[in-house]
């Protein structure tokens, strides 16, 4: 089925505008037709046709078929309700929601009412991620048994206004970049048995969490998940051992940063530079292979893709409500395991995988 899919996009912050509005822009099968700025119209820049909204009820009103929401975190579990009770599709950007309750009742919400609701998890389709996928799937390493996934930064100062380092439910890195990580390992894995968290303020001028380890214990298998803000050299991004060999991967995805610089998705937007290959050693056929193995290339875009084939043509959902839900919960556990500083046992998860 040949289907437009009118768009209304809720914020046009850092999220709307370097994550999701050049992907739409693009796509030929969406048009944007409302976007909500409180204050400014900068998205006339890349849609100056849509209607600019002054308030996320008028958004509603607009004939948007779908509801993409980029707005700060504890705006996500309101904003998709009012969505879903009003009939539109609703993407929203992570973490889904603040509270697994209000995963829950959105998940039960969007089944209920029939109508779409996924999360956008974008660091699935990441050059090193997609790699990892191929090197699993593919059995290269044996059966794993160490698999490490590291989100370094460095700010020591604060971020003026930011609302993110703010004191206020939700914000902090550990929801911020906690998702990713999460959502990745779930994915690759599934659901753990047991959660351990440590998560701090480091520097001194910070009033929320700027650093976390979450080690998710699947038995022979342990997961380690670190982020922080103090970390000048960054090491590997990604360490991961199995039975039979390891894969060492260095640097980031490529997309982010030139998306930030301005630059539009093309063919070349997500193609890793070689200088950032990952290291395969391990044992093929017999033989000990040690070389660096061809980046997957990153596409953000792949979200939306998938998104219209849902939406157009019934295919299945590639990030449900569910899933989502299991991150958050994840991440509500580590909170407590770090309190309590105490291993948890993992429950309450959905099968979602």
């Amino acid at each position: 089925m040949n289907k437009t899919i009118q768009v209304g996009i809720a914020g046009f912050g850092i999220a709307s505008k370097v994550f999701h509005a050049p992907f739409l822009k693009v796509s030929p099968h969406y048009e944007v037709v409302a976007v909500l700025e409180r204050h400014r119209e900068e998205s006339k820049a890349l849609f100056p046709n849509a209607q600019i909204v002054r308030s996320f009820e008028e958004l509603l009103q607009t004939n948007a078929d779908l509801i993409v929401i980029g707005t700060p975190n504890e705006t996500h579990y309101p904003y998709a309700k009012q969505c879903l009770l009003a009939g539109k599709a609703v993407v929203v950007d992570k973490p889904f929601t603040i509270r697994s309750t209000e995963a829950m009742e959105l998940a039960a919400l969007s089944k209920q009412t029939g109508t779409l609701l996924t999360v956008y998890q974008n660091r699935r389709y990441v050059a090193d991620y997609r790699t990892i996928q191929q090197i699993l799937q593919q059995q290269l390493l044996g059966e794993v048994h160490t698999f490490e996934g590291n989100y370094f930064r460095y700010r020591a100062e604060a971020k003026p206004n930011a609302w993110r380092e703010k004191p206020e439910p939700g914000s902090g890195i550990l929801y911020d970049l906690g998702p990713h990580l999460i959502d990745q390992c779930l994915c690759l894995f599934g659901i753990p048995k047991f959660i351990t968290a440590d998560v701090r303020l480091q520097r001194p001028h910070a009033k929320a969490d700027d650093a976390f380890t979450v080690v998710l214990d699947y038995g022979f298998l342990q997961a380690t998940l670190r982020a922080g803000m103090l970390v000048r050299e960054h090491g590997p991004h990604y360490i991961i051992h199995g039975t039979k060999g390891s894969f060492i991967k260095y640097g980031d995805d490529p997309q982010e940063a030139k998306l930030k610089a301005g630059e539009m998705p093309s063919e070349t937007l997500g193609i890793e530079s070689e200088e950032f290959y990952g290291l395969l050693h391990t044992e093929i056929n017999g033989a000990i292979v040690k070389e660096y193995v061809p980046s997957q290339q990153g596409n953000f875009g792949l979200f939306y893709e998938y998104l219209y084939q849902t939406i157009a043509n019934g295919a299945p959902l590639k990030t449900t409500p569910w899933q989502a839900y299991n991150t958050i919960k994840l991440i509500e556990l580590a909170f407590e395991s770090s309190k309590k500083r105490c291993t948890l046992p993992v429950e309450g998860l959905m099968d979602a995988y």
